[in-house]
C-alpha cells in the first residue's frame, strides 16, 4: 500500500473494514493519503457531508452491533455452562474426544480415547505416587515413543503440567477459568511478534470458586488428582521462598539482535566445581594451619 502498487480496494461494506468507526476512519485516511481509493459495493462512498455523515452512522451501528454479538455469545455460553453442556467448551483436552451435536444427533459429550487415556494415567501416577517431575515425565514419555496428539516426539513440560492442573481428568471440566481484563505492560515484545501487541487487552486467571464445573467421564480417580494438586503447591511454594527478585541487574531486558531470544546468564558447571574444590581446600588448609598454631 505505501509502494503505491495498490490503485483501488474494493470492500463489501463499511462493518468488513473494521468493525469499530475509529479503526474505519483511519484506515480510510492512511489509505487516501497514499492515493488509494475505497469502493464499499452496498455503499457509495462520495465526498459530500451527506455521504461522511451516513458512512460514520454505519460505522458506530457496526460497533455496536459488535458489542451486542459478544454480550449474547457470552450470555448464552454461561447459560449452557450452566445447564450442564459440554458443547460450550467446543473441544476436547487429551485423553478425550469430542463429540459435536450433529454426530451424536442429541447433546455434545466427551468421549474417553483409551490410548491416550492409558497415558494421563501413567502420568498422573509418575506424578503423585513416584514424584516425579514435569521434565522427568517428559523424558519418560520420549523414552517410550508415546506420540504427542499432534504425533509430535518429543513433549512438552508445559503440556504436562496443563494435564495435571486440569479437574476434567477427575470427572469435572471447568468453564470460566479466565477472564479478560486490562493490558499488562512486558518488559520486552515477545519474540518474533511487533512491539505494539495485536489485543489490548490481558488474560487473567479466575480463583476456582468462580469456576463452572460441567461433569465428564473421568480418566482418574479424584482421590490421585488432588494428590498431584498438593505437590504442586508444594513445589510453588518452595520455588518461591527460594527466588528473591532477578538475579541479575539486566535480566529479560537485553534482547539479542538476531535471532530475537533475551539473554540469559549461563553457569558453567566445571568452574563451579573447580572454585568449590578450591575454596573447599583452602579452608581444610586453614582449619589445619590453625590447629598447628593452636
Amino acid at each position: 500500500m505505501a509502494a503505491g502498487v495498490i490503485d483501488r480496494l474494493y470492500v463489501h461494506s463499511p462493518d468488513r473494514l473494521a468493525r469499530k468507526y475509529a479503526y474505519q476512519v483511519l484506515l480510510i485516511e492512511e489509505f487516501q493519503r497514499f492515493g488509494t481509493e475505497v469502493v464499499f459495493l452496498n455503499h457509495a462512498f462520495g465526498e459530500t457531508a451527506e455521504a461522511n455523515l451516513l458512512l460514520q452512522v454505519q460505522g458506530m451501528v457496526a460497533e455496536y452491533e459488535r458489542a451486542k454479538i459478544l454480550e449474547r455469545s457470552r450470555r448464552g455460553k454461561l447459560h449452557s455452562a450452566r445447564s450442564g453442556s459440554i458443547a460450550v467448551m467446543s473441544g476436547a483436552p487429551y485423553g478425550y474426544r469430542y463429540i459435536s451435536t450433529k454426530q451424536t444427533g442429541s447433546a455434545a459429550c466427551w468421549e474417553v480415547v483409551l490410548e491416550e487415556a492409558k497415558v494421563v494415567r501413567q502420568i498422573f501416577a509418575w506424578i503423585g505416587q513416584q514424584r516425579l517431575s514435569a521434565q522427568q515425565v517428559c523424558r519418560r514419555l520420549d523414552q517410550l515413543c508415546v506420540p504427542t496428539r499432534k504425533g509430535k516426539a518429543h513433549w512438552n513440560p508445559g503440556t504436562v503440567c496443563g494435564i495435571i492442573r486440569n479437574p476434567a481428568y477427575m470427572g469435572r471440566a471447568a468453564y470460566g477459568k479466565t477472564h479478560i481484563g486490562e493490558r499488562t505492560d512486558r518488559l520486552r515484545p515477545i519474540r518474533g511478534s511487533s512491539e505494539q501487541p495485536k489485543h489490548a487487552y490481558s488474560i487473567y486467571e479466575v480463583p476456582q470458586e468462580q469456576w463452572i464445573t460441567i461433569p465428564v467421564p473421568p480418566i482418574v480417580s479424584k482421590e490421585l488428582f488432588l494428590t498431584v494438586q498438593d505437590q504442586l503447591a508444594k513445589k510453588r511454594k518452595r520455588y518461591r521462598l527460594r527466588r528473591q527478585g532477578p538475579n541479575h541487574l539486566l535480566q529479560g531486558l537485553m534482547v539479542c539482535k538476531r535471532c530475537g531470544y533475551a539473554y540469559c546468564p549461563q553457569i558453567h558447571v566445571e568452574r563451579v566445581e573447580l572454585l568449590r574444590r578450591q575454596k573447599a581446600a583452602v579452608r581444610i588448609l586453614s582449619l589445619c594451619r590453625y590447629r598447628q598454631t593452636r
